[in-house]
């Protein structure tokens, strides 16, 4: 059952995905407005293949506060960049370079408002990606960055990557760590039913030392992760 789920998914998200893609690319000319619907939709879309074809629950603990904020998110598997739009509102997502070169996506996830990271271009980028957050933040848009840099699997706890300090202590904005256990159901060929569930940890405010908002967040983004030797 779990290869049926698993290819009914298949065919039903990536097939209307490809139709988003050009629909995308259509609204571009139209500016952010447009694509900003598009965008949204092909997340509920996502959602709603996950819960009613692969049976996937999906769980929410914890509140999040008003006004915008920088979430930062454990990352086990696409799952959790794909869900993002549905738990945190119009989100400015910080997303590896590589990325925007994709044709028509790209585009579109620029005029959308993603954040791109372009780690091994210097100054000139980190200043362009910091002016880029700030504007999004004065637009009372929430910000999100996966600190891990990259997906990791499910028990693992790297270390927070340096950029997430820099982002934290150049905005001065509140942070929510979100710890997501996504690995083991979604991050997979054949993917199993049961429960993902997203926990929005205790809000670090600005301005704390780098070593303790490192720290925090690392501890509640791997909430669901038992501590090496544990």
């Amino acid at each position: 059952m779990a290869v049926l789920r698993s290819l009914a998914f298949y065919a039903a998200f990536y097939g209307i995905s490809a139709l988003l893609v050009i629909f995308a690319a259509l609204a571009i000319p139209f500016g952010r407005a447009t694509v900003v619907p598009v965008a949204h939709f092909w997340s509920t879309w996502h959602r709603i293949c996950v819960e009613r074809l692969l049976g996937i629950t999906i769980v929410i603990e914890g509140e999040t506060p008003p006004g915008p904020a920088l979430y930062a998110v454990k990352h086990e598997s696409y799952f959790d960049a794909i869900d993002l739009p549905q738990y945190v509102p119009f989100p400015g997502v910080f997303a590896k370079q590589e990325l925007f070169d994709i044709p028509l996506w790209g585009r579109a996830a620029r005029v959308y408002g993603l954040i791109p990271v372009a780690r091994q271009e210097g100054a000139r980028a980190l200043r362009a990606m910091l002016a880029a957050a700030r504007e999004r933040v004065a637009e009372g848009r929430s910000l999100a960055i996966f600190p891990e840099g990259t997906r990791v699997p499910h028990g693992e706890r790297p270390p927070l990557r340096s950029g997430f300090a820099g982002i934290y202590k150049l905005i001065g904005i509140q942070v929510v760590p979100v710890a997501i256990a996504s690995g083991p159901i979604y991050h997979r060929r054949w993917k199993r039913r049961g429960t993902i569930t997203i926990r929005f940890g205790e809000v670090i405010p600005p301005g704390l030392p780098r070593e303790e908002a490192e720290a925090r967040v690392h501890a509640a983004i791997n909430a669901f992760n038992a501590p090496v030797g544990g």
